[in-house]
């Protein structure tokens, strides 16, 4: 893909953070916005930024309950109680202390990153907005009734249900849960997983060989692996020698974001280290010896015997099996005209399911046509947080959204590329749209950086502390 003419680094950064924090604006009113904070440069402790603003002062009234304390859940907590004032009762029910950035989280694999240095917490969103937050997990929704019952026994009714459950990882390549967790670990979930792999690829051999897979779109972040594929191909001709390798198993037909800049990346950059086989099927390892046997785009067997094994295995939204989410009956995609119960569908003027009234869903579980990505999850949710104060008060959702999606891919560990889009709502299919200039939905495509830099990785770290701070500080 050719790349498209690209503004300055700079102004890639204001755009980003102009998206996050004016980028909807309620009809009832809003407090003022904190784009123009400087972030410093590896600084993740949010608890710095002492900023508070003010609620509006809209006169509704409301109890709200948020499920789920990720990218989405959080920023669509505290972003209601900013628009909707002191009466708008919001609780978040999360069940862990902290939330650990999966962006960022490559990082951690090569040494540049630490787990704790992407650890947020709710203290803040609690002390400054408002916010309940109840430690606990989901038991059950009753919809009809309007209550969530929580894993302590205590009951929370609502006016209005968000909920942003994140994802699942399902069974895949022969591959069980535990496999996951002790042999193999997918690590697409920041945690002990991204520690476990950080401690394979540290322990791998010389010249050994790295295989990871990447399963079929839609999944978590687009280009997440493509950035891990140049990540662990440049920690391992670093530290394990030149004759490493990282043999990347994409089961999609071609590499899904920043064509580009990975092209460059792989055939280049990483070229001899990289070899990117994409269009395999029929995936299966064997978590004892790490042999790894395919199809190839051919059709022809192949069998590798790998090192270190990272299968990034298929997705659903959280609870889709069997739990909570699947009994509301909110899990209702349909894949080539058959219903798949991986994903919430929802109107994207409201993103309230199409399923169950007054229950919305935002972030990764939604089905709505934009991409999985946390920078996304952040404008689904102020997007939702947004119509919800419009219809308390009366209105209708905003006919016409409009949200930013910006991420960095770092490549190697000092060089990073960038991409960016813009997404308006497509009145005729139903679903948010990739626009360019005029709002023209037809052939528009995504920004990506004209080059591959230091300068980029730089400025990552200025679009993450924004973004992060933006959400949970």
């Amino acid at each position: 893909m050719k790349t498209n003419a690209t503004p300055s680094r700079r102004k890639l950064l204001q755009l980003a953070a102009a998206a996050l924090s004016v980028g909807i604006i309620p009809m009832m009113g809003r407090a003022s916005d904190d784009s123009d904070n400087d972030y410093e440069t590896g600084d993740d402790d949010l608890s710095s930024n002492n900023t508070t603003l003010a609620l509006a002062n809209t006169g509704l009234k409301a109890n709200i309950v948020v499920i789920g304390g990720g990218m989405a859940g959080v920023t669509a907590a505290k972003y209601l109680r900013l628009w909707g004032g002191v009466d708008i009762n919001v609780t978040l029910v999360e069940p862990n202390a902290m939330y650990t950035s999966n962006i960022m989280s490559n990082l951690v694999l090569n040494g540049s990153r630490t787990i704790n240095s992407l650890a947020y917490g709710y203290t803040s969103v609690a002390a400054k907005y408002g916010v309940v937050v109840k430690q606990a997990w989901v038991q059950s929704v009753d919809t009809a009734g309007k209550s969530v019952t929580l894993s302590n026994g205590s009951t929370l009714p609502y006016d209005r249900l968000i909920v942003a459950p994140g994802i699942e990882f399902m069974n895949a390549f022969g591959l069980t849960q535990s496999d996951y967790e002790s042999k193999t670990p997918h690590a697409w979930r920041a945690g002990p997983q991204t520690e476990l792999l950080r401690q394979q690829l540290a322990a791998i051999p010389l010249d050994g060989t790295f295989v990871m897979t990447i399963p079929k779109a839609p999944y978590r972040c687009p280009p997440g692996p493509y950035e891990r594929a140049c990540l662990v191909a440049d920690f391992l001709k670093t530290h394990k020698g030149a004759a490493s390798k990282v043999v990347v198993l994409d089961e999609n037909a071609s590499i899904q974001a920043e064509v580009h800049s990975f092209t460059e990346a792989f055939t280049h950059i990483h070229n001899g280290v990289i070899d990117y086989r994409p269009g395999v099927t029929n995936i299966q390892i064997d978590p004892d010896t790490k042999a790894v046997s395919f199809k190839d785009a051919q059709g022809l067997p192949v069998t590798i015997l790998a090192n270190v094994v990272n299968p990034i295995p298929p997705q659903r939204a959280a609870g889709s099996d069997g739990g909570w989410l699947a009994q509301t009956g909110l899990n209702n995609s349909v894949s080539n005209g058959v219903p798949d119960g991986r994903w919430c569908v929802v109107d994207v003027l409201s993103y309230e399911s199409t399923a169950v009234k007054d229950v919305h869903v935002i972030g990764d579980a939604a089905s709505c046509g934009l991409p999985k990505a946390g920078h996304v999850a952040n404008q689904e949710a102020k997007i939702c947080a947004d119509a919800i104060i419009r219809t308390l008060g009366g209105q209708q959702p905003d006919s016409a959204p409009v949200a930013n999606s910006a991420c960095y891919s770092p490549i190697t560990a000092t060089t990073a590329s960038w991409l960016t889009a813009v997404y308006q709502y497509d009145a005729v299919n139903k679903k948010m749209a990739l626009a360019a200039n005029g709002g023209v939905t037809t052939g528009a495509t995504a920004t990506e950086a004209g080059a591959i830099d230091t300068e980029n990785f730089r400025d990552m770290n200025t679009w993450f502390n924004t973004l992060m701070s933006d959400s949970y500080a």
